[in-house]
Order: C-alpha cells, then structure tokens, then sequence
C-alpha cells in the first residue's frame, strides 16, 4: 500500500500547484513562510506529513531564492518525519550550466543536484532539462518529461501543409530532429555565433525554407532574442510562416517586446513558468494534467511510459 500523498507548492508556482492538486483530485496542502526583516525566510507546514509522500512543486525562476525554497520545504518535511519528499520541479534552474564550457566556472546543476540530496529529496520529477546528462548528476530517480506532450497534438491541430521542423541553434538539433521524424516533416538547423550570453552575433539557416510553415523548437525561451532573430530571418529567406514552440517562457529582459516586434505568428509555451505579462502571440498550454498523472502513477508504482510521445 502506498503513503499517504499530500501536495505543497512554493511561492512561485501556486497557481500550477493548485491546477497539479486540482487535475489529481486533491486539495494543495497549507504551507507557510515566516519572513524576516532582512529576508530571511522559514518554511513551515500547517498539517502533519508524518509518514507521507510529500510532493513539493516549485519551479525555480528566479532561480535563487525558488531552488532556496525548495531546499527548506524538503528538509521542513523530512525532519516532520515524511516517509519520502520529492521535488517536482517543472522548470530546473541552473540547468544551463550543466558542464565547464571556460576555464575556472561552476557546473551549477550538479551542485544544485548536490543541494536537493542533502536537503532529503528522494526523487525529482521535471520537464525538458536544458541537457539530459542532468539526470545522471543525482543519486536518486528522476523522471524526466517532456513537453513534446503537449506540443505534438498541438502542432498536428494546425493541419500545416508545408510543415518543417526547425531549431534556433546547433544544440537543439536532437530534438528538432525527434519531431521531425515523428511527425515525418523536414528540418531546418540555426547556426549561431555568440560573443557573450544573450547576445547572438551572426545566424544562418542551414535547409530549405521558402514557402515552408517553419516551427522553430526551444526548451528555453530567456530574452527571446536568438528566437525572434532566427524567426526574422526565416521570413526574409521567403518562409510562409514561423511559429515557435518553447518549453519554459523564461521571458527576461526585452523578451515581450522581442516577440512583439517579432516576425512570429506565434509563441506557444507550457505554464511551468508563471507568464509576467500577456501577449496576443502567446499561447500557454497547461502541464498539470500530465504531471499529476506521473504523480499517480509514481505513488502506485505504475510505469510512466505511456507518457512519453517519442
């Protein structure tokens, strides 16, 4: 026999929390923070966890303070004697820096990975790590999801007909290419060079792109510059239209303002992160429904397979 199961949500993700709650057939349990003056912040629950499953869903954007919270929720429930706490984390943050790309930097995910196993969590589950290995960084199960989920029934309702599958840069060439096998459609690859982090220099488009329905394919959507840059120039190269789908809308800096003026019909996104603003070319599609059949699904020991596209 399972736990018994109980939801909690951080600060920056009530309104998935409730709707995770809500899709599993459960209310959000109560949690509060006592604030300090100088910022100081201490978690604490209003019910008993003892001798629960305790799922604590919190994305981390901005990723400090939200990954902090997490941190102490978990060692909050841990020490109130849970049975097993698990993060789910739709959107990791600090996943960008998964490795050493210059000399003498921080590989962030895996001190963060370092952090949530010291803090008692058990299992993660998340969505569109910004790079897979992130898995092995923890000693514990983590099951990955992907948004794919949502975007493929999505993108199959458009009824394209000149359908091609792209990628804002080199490193999203995988995914690109998932999608478009699955959906037997071509591929565009971007090849960008930057000079620093959010500033692309020069962009070229490696396929054919004129008279195409171009789908541009991003797990992280930050100031939308690469992303309305390649959509920019996919027009000027004769596209019919171009659309992105981005698995977090980060949407810092400019990015509004980048997707405005952009050459976008659209921007669809999932609502692991909160939008700051609306915007007529953003769609949001919900992840609650799939994330609380995983969670289902993981306290009755099912397979979660069937909750993958590809």
């Amino acid at each position: 026999m399972s736990a018994p199961l109980k939801f909690f949500a951080g600060n920056s993700s009530q309104a998935l929390g409730e709707k995770i709650a809500e899709s599993y057939g459960q209310p959000l349990g109560k949690v509060s923070f006592l604030r300090f003056s100088d910022g100081e912040f201490e978690p604490y629950y209003e019910e008993t966890v003892r001798g629960c499953s305790v799922f604590i869903i919190q994305s981390t954007q901005p990723p400090v303070e939200h990954f902090f919270e997490v941190l102490l929720m978990a060692d909050a429930a841990k020490r109130a004697s849970a049975k097993q706490v698990i993060a789910v984390m739709p959107y990791f943050g600090f996943a960008r820096q998964d490795r050493k790309d210059k000399p003498r930097t921080a590989i962030g995910a895996k001190l963060m990975a370092n952090l949530l196993m010291a803090s008692g969590v058990t299992r993660i589950i998340t969505m569109d790590l910004h790079a897979d290995q992130i898995q092995g960084f923890f000693d514990v199960p983590v099951d990955h999801l992907f948004a794919s989920y949502l975007f493929i029934p999505y993108i199959k309702s458009l009824n394209l007909p000149n359908l091609t599958i792209a990628t804002p840069d080199v490193g999203g060439s995988k995914r690109a290419n998932a999608y478009a096998n699955f959906l037997k459609s071509e591929i565009v690859i971007c090849y960008k060079q930057r000079s620093k982090a959010n500033v692309v220099d020069k962009m070229t488009a490696i396929g054919d792109v004129e008279g195409k329905d171009i789908v541009l394919l991003d797990d992280i959507v930050d100031t939308a510059g690469t992303l309305t840059k390649a959509a920019n120039m996919m027009m000027d190269m004769g596209a019919k239209s171009v659309r992105a789908c981005c698995s977090h809308a980060v949407l810092s800096g400019k990015a509004y303002e980048n997707i405005e003026n952009s050459g976008l019909t659209e921007l669809v996104v999932s609502d692991t992160i909160p939008l700051k603003q609306q915007s007529k070319k953003i769609k949001v599609l919900s992840v609650a429904p799939l994330f609380a059949d995983v969670i289902h699904k993981v306290n009755s020991f099912e397979s979660i397979s069937t909750n993958f596209v590809f």
